[in-house]
């Protein structure tokens, strides 16, 4: 809720905003009203005006001379190709140094005298192909084009993908760079499920359709819709995050080297089959999200947007400055008209013609801050967010980005990952924040990681654990995660491995003993799944296969690895044998996201921690009407343990990881009830006595608000 208002003081006008329920508050116009939030904030209220300042700068220049969001995001109606109502096609590229071009392909012998385009005051070069003789499009469906550009200065030419085509394939029996194709399919996937409404709780699946195959191969978008789509569904998550669409010449990039920004990626198939995927999981409930890429692009030259017209600041800032030296690729130059609308043209096209739900916007800190966090630590000094070393049009692209998409589609979700912390990050535009619905909390996996590598079970410091999960701003939304596809990567091992390394490759077999390694590890992923998930923020993120302890990394084909795909696969066949133990952890990540989809602890405030017991191993606290109680000790288990609860009655349970159908040792009676004694216990109105084993989670509520628990779920694995 936004109500603008004048006060006859002489103040800038205000207006008021409801920044929870039940909460209004009343902000300053100018960019500050961040600082009405978040105190801290006050000393840099003149960086905030200045920035806000800047973004309407911008703002105000694309609605006088760019016609507003809904025009100048639209530069794929305008730029690239067209079939005019007579079958002629149109072709329009920006191309300002070059000083000449012509179009080629197969259907004109890649004759360059055939098609010489025009160029006008703007440096946009434009040709209209006209119709065959029997009245037929000029071009035909599916056949290789190029742009053929004379570069400026030597006058030499070089032939460039059209920087907006929809469509680039990769033929390596005849060469290895990516060539463009007219895409023009007489049938268009038609759209038949209604985009679902926003999850107030977002549990995300990180995925990637090209290792989403057991086999030794690429898998298909098809493949995902028939085999994948329902594994998500069953599991209970709402929202998939799809990795590596854009199109990217470089395979092992993970689609972080993009070299077409309007292509979904051809090795999976073609467009219409990943429009069915959208459409398929829309009709399945689940919220489809696009790892987006602005932070950077790659250098390809012949097949991407590098020295498109032979200068190396047409989309990118000249000269070092437009080097990401990290990443060996290129910088936008997000002050620069052109490259402004490509990039919210691109945010836009994927909406319109894919209908995503939005965006993860990856590389947010390199987006940011002119060192690009290379070789920065970030303390949380908060005069880190605001000196010279803040990007500032940057950070402006990105309010524009998000105001933009914000305006048009009022149930877009962003996602920005970033590792600096910059506060209001996650604020709305009109308040001074940069516009973003979520970060990522990545901060949680590290710490993980870094207990398992360094600290045997009995050093684990709860009261830090607790921090790390807890330490978030208040009304910035976190999505939390115990590991991610980083986690994944080859060097570095996932939480499964961590645990059991070696021996789940002979041990994860109910053939085989149940090693206290196995029982160790089996115990401790559930747990820490279940911890983060509940306390560590507004949302969830799983990457594909970490959900039942995946057994081996990930590792795309490259030359150091012989070109491999052993590892550039998810093997379903381990989670899917009833003969092996992953299927156990798979049900367990299933209890939780149907027991969060029931009580809405995400969507909830954040907990109340009422005990964090160092000696005992012991965490116990409040979130959506549930008690989280947990035993971290490895040998102790405690009977009669005095928990504090803030709401009399009888209580009941919810979950239970010691369960059998997780594969736990059934130390807990599912059919009990534990009541309280109304004597405050830990800054709690009362306390229960409750039976936690060593290495359990238990989640508990009354009995009055049991909406669902294990009991209710039908096993979906075989035994």
């Amino acid at each position: 809720m936004l109500t603008e208002s004048n006060h006859s003081s002489g103040n800038a006008s205000k207006f008021q905003t409801e920044v929870e329920p039940g909460r209004v508050l009343t902000m300053p116009t100018d960019g500050t009203g961040v600082a009405v939030l978040d105190p801290w904030l006050e000393p840099f209220t003149g960086a905030l005006r200045h920035r806000y300042a800047l973004f309407q700068k911008y703002k105000k220049m694309i609605n006088e001379s760019g016609g507003g969001y809904e025009n100048f995001t639209k530069g794929y109606d305008y730029f690239g190709f067209h079939v005019q109502k007579d079958n002629s096609v149109l072709y329009r590229e920006w191309a300002p140094n070059a000083t000449g071009a012509s179009l080629i392909g197969e259907f004109n012998n890649w004759d360059h005298g055939a098609n010489v385009m025009k160029k006008d005051d703007y440096g946009s070069f434009s040709v209209v192909v006209p119709p065959k003789s029997d009245g037929s499009v000029a071009i035909p469906h599916n056949s290789k084009v190029k742009i053929s550009l004379v570069m400026p200065n030597s006058g030499e030419r070089a032939d460039r993908l059209p920087a907006w085509s929809k469509r680039v394939v990769q033929d390596l029996n005849v060469n290895p760079n990516y060539e463009a194709v007219f895409w023009n399919p007489g049938k268009q996937y038609v759209f038949k499920n209604k985009q679902p409404p926003k999850p107030k709780s977002i549990r995300v699946y990180e995925a990637h359709v090209g290792i989403s195959t057991s086999e030794y191969r690429v898998g298909t978008y098809k493949e995902f819709t028939q085999n994948i789509l329902p594994r998500i569904a069953n599991l209970g998550y709402n929202t998939i995050q799809l990795m590596a669409i854009m199109e990217h010449a470089y395979y092992a990039s993970f689609g972080y080297q993009v070299t077409s920004f309007f292509a979904s990626s051809s090795r999976y198939g073609d467009p219409e089959d990943l429009k069915e995927l959208i459409d398929t999981a829309h009709g399945l409930g689940i919220t489809v999200l696009l790892d987006v890429v602005h932070s950077h692009a790659s250098k390809n030259v012949h097949d991407g947007l590098n020295m498109f017209d032979g200068t190396d600041h047409m989309y990118f800032h000249g000269g070092g400055k437009g080097n990401h030296d990290l990443w060996d690729s290129r910088l936008f130059n997000y002050g620069a008209y052109e490259p402004l609308r490509f990039l919210l043209s691109n945010l836009r096209y994927w909406m319109n013609e894919f209908q995503f739900d939005g965006f993860r916007f990856d590389g947010v800190t390199s987006i940011l801050y002119k060192h690009h966090g290379m070789g920065y630590g970030f303390s949380g000094d908060y005069r880190e967010y605001f000196n010279e070393s803040v990007d500032e049009e940057g950070v402006m692209y990105l309010m524009l980005a998000n105001d933009m998409l914000h305006q048009l589609y009022p149930n877009v979700i962003t996602i920005a990952e970033d590792v600096s912390g910059m506060p209001a990050l996650c604020r709305p535009v009109p308040e001074g924040g940069v516009g973003f619905d979520y970060r990522l909390a990545m901060a949680v996996p590290d710490m993980w990681i870094k207990m398992l590598k360094e600290q045997s079970d009995d050093e684990w410091k709860m009261g830090e654990v607790i921090h790390t999960l807890t330490n978030r701003r208040h009304l910035e939304k976190n999505i939390v995660y115990a590991e991610s596809h980083d986690q994944a990567l080859v060097g570095d091992k996932t939480l499964a491995f961590w645990l059991m390394d070696k021996e789940m490759y002979d041990f994860m077999s109910k053939l085989s003993p149940n090693t206290p390694i196995i029982d160790r590890g089996i115990a401790l992923h559930k747990m820490i799944r279940l911890i983060t998930h509940s306390l560590g923020g507004e949302g969830y993120l799983n990457f594909e296969g970490n959900e039942f302890g995946h057994p081996e990394w990930l590792d795309f084909p490259r030359p150091g690895n012989n070109s491999s795909f052993h590892h550039a696969r998810r093997q379903w066949n381990v989670v899917d044998d009833p003969l092996l133990r992953y299927k156990y952890l798979n049900e367990w990540d299933r209890a939780m996201q149907l027991a969060e989809a029931a009580y809405g602890w995400l969507s909830s405030h954040q907990a109340y921690v009422s005990l964090k017991h160092e000696g005992d191993k012991v965490v116990s606290y409040e979130r959506a009407g549930l008690v989280f109680i947990f035993n971290f000790h490895p040998t102790q288990s405690f009977t009669d343990y005095r928990i504090g609860v803030e709401t009399p009655g009888e209580y009941k349970l919810v979950l239970d990881s010691d369960s059998s159908i997780f594969m736990g040792h059934n130390r807990i009676d599912e059919n009990g009830s534990w009541f309280t004694t109304p004597e405050p216990w830990n800054n709690r109105s009362n306390y229960i006595h409750v039976y936690i084993p060593c290495r359990t989670a238990i989640v508990l509520t009354t009995k009055q608000n049991l909406k669902w628990s294990q009991k209710d779920m039908v096993v979906s694995y075989k035994d």
